[in-house]
């Protein structure tokens, strides 16, 4: 239980980092003049150097283990806070969440290595319901508790204070996580190049691959970024507002991870589970795009659904790692992560590009906004009949 709660703080602080410029966006256009492509980057280049870094992480998780791998690799975060906090300049910011994007790759896929490797497959989905549903705290506190501290010490000063408890986490984990046995692989074993390829070259995996790509990209966009601006110039939210509008959707997306560990057993699989969310969230956003008298409390409500249906990414996970042998278990999980964060952080970043074009040509904030959830609502139906070719489960169980 110690282990959880250690590894639950620090992925609160995940969680935090990847979601707070939705509610600093305006102060960041304020004293640094960043325009809505720059906004977009700051949120994309976290998910790109967090996505990029999983490739190691894997290849350390499986070699080291899941203690000084996450502790250590965690302090490059608390540098990357620091330097956001007192950057000057749009590349300092850059840097600085890049950083943060590196120290924060480690966290979910250490404790999921972890639980994965001490406890049985079946109760791999509890354990990514936990993590991934408590773990959204973070996404609370970077909503409304974040606006109210803005208000009170300002945005610099906040960050400087999450860095100091992030680095008080990391410590955590070094000192009560112990390392599980380490595993080789009966045959001849391979590099890690070749264990890679492995893992990418399971064809009954490839739609759980397709889909994660999209399915938290889109959520993580809107609720990341895109909520700020979108009800700023569309219905007039002030910073307090906007803070509480994230709250609510954090607060769905929250409730909607920690419900896969009960809808599981209820509906069967975790296909069934993964399907029922994304039609779940395909709906919200299209709400969005096409309801055009949807009012304040009522375009609220509607995020906050979209956010509980569309956190379906720890199910997929969940999903895909009935295919990975034991002894790739950390190289199959972090690549799993490494699509879904890498989605990410291209919809972050192509979507900054599209709402700058837009604003270029003259369009409306409405049409904008519009325009961007219809696609967001597109791109997961896409995926999602591809992912219904998916087996349920393997046809023989992975082996050493």
């Amino acid at each position: 239980m110690l282990v959880l709660i250690v590894f639950l703080a620090a992925y609160i602080f995940s969680q935090f980092f990847r979601s707070c410029l939705a509610v600093i966006a305006g102060d960041l256009t304020r004293d640094l003049g960043l325009g809505p492509a720059e906004l977009g980057n700051l949120t994309a280049i976290w998910f790109i150097t967090f996505s990029l870094s999983q490739f190691t992480i894997g290849y350390l998780l499986d070699r080291y283990g899941p203690r000084r791998t996450c502790s250590i690799i965690m302090l490059v975060a608390v540098a990357g806070a620091i330097i956001f906090g007192s950057a000057t300049s749009y590349a300092m910011a850059l840097t600085g969440m890049g950083l943060i994007g590196i120290g924060c790759a480690p966290i979910l896929m250490a404790s999921l290595f972890y639980f994965g490797r001490n406890s049985p497959p079946e109760r791999f989905p509890f354990y990514t319901s936990v993590m991934v549903g408590v773990g959204n705290l973070g996404n609370l506190l970077g909503a409304a508790p974040l606006a109210w501290a803005v208000q009170a010490i300002g945005w610099r000063s906040s960050m400087t204070a999450i860095a100091g408890m992030t680095a008080l986490s990391a410590l955590s984990v070094y000192f009560v996580v112990r390392d599980p046995p380490r595993l080789t692989r009966v045959d001849a074993g391979g590099n890690a190049f070749t264990e890679l390829w492995e893992i990418i070259t399971l064809k009954p995996v490839w739609p759980c691959y397709a889909l994660t790509f999209v399915s938290y990209a889109t959520i993580a966009a809107e609720r990341g970024l895109w909520i700020g601006p979108f009800l700023e110039k569309v219905h007039g939210f002030d910073v307090l507002q906007r803070g509480n509008a994230a709250f609510w959707m954090a607060l769905g997306m929250a409730v909607g991870a920690l419900s896969v560990g009960v809808l599981v057993p209820i509906l069967g699989t975790m296909k069934r589970v993964a399907i029922l969310g994304s039609v779940g969230a395909i709906c919200g956003f299209f709400t969005l795009a096409m309801v055009r008298t949807l009012g304040p409390e009522a375009t609220v409500i509607t995020l906050a659904i979209t956010g509980l249906f569309g956190m379906c990414y720890g199910v997929i996970l969940s999903h895909a790692r009935l295919f990975f042998p034991e002894h790739l278990l950390g190289r199959g999980v972090t690549f799993v992560n490494f699509l879904s964060i890498g989605g990410a952080g291209v919809s972050l970043a192509i979507s900054g590009q599209f709402v700058r074009a837009s604003q270029a040509a003259g369009l409306p904030p409405v049409d904008i906004f519009s325009q961007l959830h219809l696609a967001f609502g597109v791109t997961i139906l896409v995926m999602l009949l591809y992912y219904l070719t998916a087996p349920v489960r393997p046809a023989t169980k992975p082996g050493l």
